[in-house]
């Protein structure tokens, strides 16, 4: 995120552990003045209007989605300052992690909430991921 944030991991609260350092903050603070986007819910919709089966490939898919819409505004997922990703099964949490490590791991991460919801706007949609970034 270069100068348009910071992070904020305090000795006062829990340790962050070693697998999730790459891919969690506690708090992520932005420098006034930065460019703010912030996205809508992205789902694993491709531009084709297709839904790919299983978890990992709707992940991929709205992973590709929230990094087209942070270029179409300059920005990278090294601008991400929070992110939000609403699963529907608990047992994705595990694949879940490892695409984030491989898709978005950074030294500076984002804060992230992970939820596991009842459902989504469709009852086949299995992930849905919000951003919100900043730049200078």
């Amino acid at each position: 995120m270069g100068g348009a944030a910071r992070r904020h991991n305090p000795g006062s609260l829990w340790p962050v552990p070693e697998p999730f350092r790459s891919i969690y903050s506690h708090a992520v603070e932005v420098a006034a003045g930065s460019r703010l986007l912030f996205l809508s819910g992205q789902i694993g919709i491709a531009s084709d209007g297709s839904l790919p089966p299983g978890f990992a490939a709707q992940c991929e898919q709205a992973m590709n989605n929230v990094e087209a819409l942070l270029a179409a505004a300059g920005m990278t997922p090294a601008d991400m300052a929070k992110v939000g990703y609403f699963l529907t099964r608990p047992e994705d949490q595990a694949s879940l992690g490892e695409i984030r490590r491989r898709r978005w791991g950074s030294a500076e991460p984002p804060a992230v909430t992970t939820l596991v919801v009842a459902g989504l706007a469709r009852p086949e949609l299995l992930i849905e991921i919000e951003v919100a970034a900043a730049a200078p």
